[in-house]
């Protein structure tokens, strides 16, 4: 065999942008519409058929797989971006801000990753480690910057399981950025 044949093919652009666009489109349909979202759908609003639907994700399990493990991805990575712009604490809570989309995102998914045996359980088992290490990062920061009092992550934790009460309920998601605000007032530290 020669050296091109072992060689691992990268996916070609319109492959990547059409996969992109399906996760797009699958994060607004299961938002608006939830898990049980026809693929059909998916499928028309990334502009694809659902045959190229099916050529990257096999499955409905694969397809909420794929956009739960983008969405942990996006949020995790999300925290050196964050402070490479902006001060640790607004870093913090900006944060926090994409922590409560993740969160409107993740109540629509994670009852049917739950339920799957298998690539959606796995999934979703997983992502607590990436998200905690960035709230992790991002907290350590702000306390070393002096710009929040010293705080463990745990204690963010348990203040932020305050936040996430009823994220499933209607009017949730107003009254989760307004506990951010007030829980970020009271972590600053007064200069």
């Amino acid at each position: 065999m020669s050296v091109e044949a072992n060689r691992v093919r990268k996916p070609r652009a319109d492959s990547l942008r059409n996969r992109e666009q399906l996760l797009e489109a699958a994060k607004a349909a299961f938002g608006e519409i939830g898990a049980d979202a026809p693929l059909e759908e998916i499928a028309r609003r990334a502009g694809v058929g659902i045959g190229t639907l099916y050529r990257h994700f096999p499955t409905r399990e694969a397809l909420l797989a794929a956009v739960y493990r983008r969405e942990v991805e996006q949020l995790s990575g999300s925290a050196e971006t964050l402070l490479a712009e902006r001060q640790p604490a607004e870093a913090l809570e900006a944060w926090l801000h994409l922590l409560v989309d993740y969160m409107a995102t993740k109540r629509m998914i994670a009852p049917a990753l739950q339920a799957s045996p298998g690539e959606g359980a796995a999934a979703y088992a997983s992502s607590g480690a990436a998200i905690s290490a960035a709230m992790a990062r991002l907290a350590g920061a702000a306390i070393t910057s002096g710009d929040i009092v010293a705080v463990t992550p745990d204690d963010l934790t348990r203040m932020l399981m305050g936040v996430a009460y009823g994220y499933d309920q209607p009017g949730w998601e107003p009254s989760a950025r307004r506990l951010i605000g007030i829980m970020m007032a009271g972590l600053r530290r007064s200069r």
